[in-house]
């Protein structure tokens, strides 16, 4: 597995280092047979240290994990134990509910755009009925199914997840609704 430790305005040493990919490594391989990269990055914010992991599986998921506390160490070994039980629960829903995954996921690319909420100059109405397009990127639609859709948007806790459904080849949405339960959207 790839590594790539990073801090923000901060020094992240050699002994810091050692102590991720140990305890990191040991957390994923334990529950994911082909972890491929990792990408691990500390904070400071006031007196508060931050860690923020990324974990890429080979089967195209993707587990995320943060915390935070007083001291470096301590922030980290709170996050790789997030880490470690969403990867354990990940591993159990496989197991339980769903086949295992002989190909990678298949990513298909799609433009991704913000825009903005109101009016620059305080205008309550806009000029034009064209809204002002504040960022442009790039991100990936993945094939999936609705198990592994839902699967991939608690893991990244994320609200929504688009995603190609597999069984039907056509945009499915799944989303997080007020109510708690999972709603899902098959035009």
């Amino acid at each position: 597995m790839r590594y790539q430790i990073s801090g923000k305005q901060i020094d992240v040493g050699a002994a810091l280092q050692t102590h991720v990919k140990d305890c990191l490594g040991a957390a994923v391989e334990k529950y994911a047979e082909r972890p491929t990269d990792a990408n691990i990055i500390f904070s400071k914010n006031a007196s508060a240290y931050a860690c923020e992991a990324t974990v890429h599986l080979s089967t195209g998921l993707t587990a995320q994990a943060r915390a935070q506390a007083h001291e470096i160490y301590a922030a980290f070994d709170s996050c790789c134990e997030k880490m470690e039980k969403q990867l354990r629960r990940y591993k159990r829903r496989l197991k339980d509910h769903h086949r295992d995954r002989v190909q990678p996921v298949e990513l298909f690319g799609a433009s991704s755009y913000i825009l903005a909420t109101e009016a620059e100059d305080g205008e309550s109405e806009p000029e034009t009925l064209q809204p002002i397009i504040v960022a442009e990127t790039e991100t990936r639609i993945p094939s999936l199914s609705v198990g592994e859709a839902v699967m991939q948007m608690e893991l990244a806790g994320a609200p929504v997840l688009i995603f190609r459904n597999e069984s039907k080849d056509g945009l499915n949405v799944v989303y997080r609704r007020e109510d708690g339960n999972i709603g899902w959207i098959d035009p």
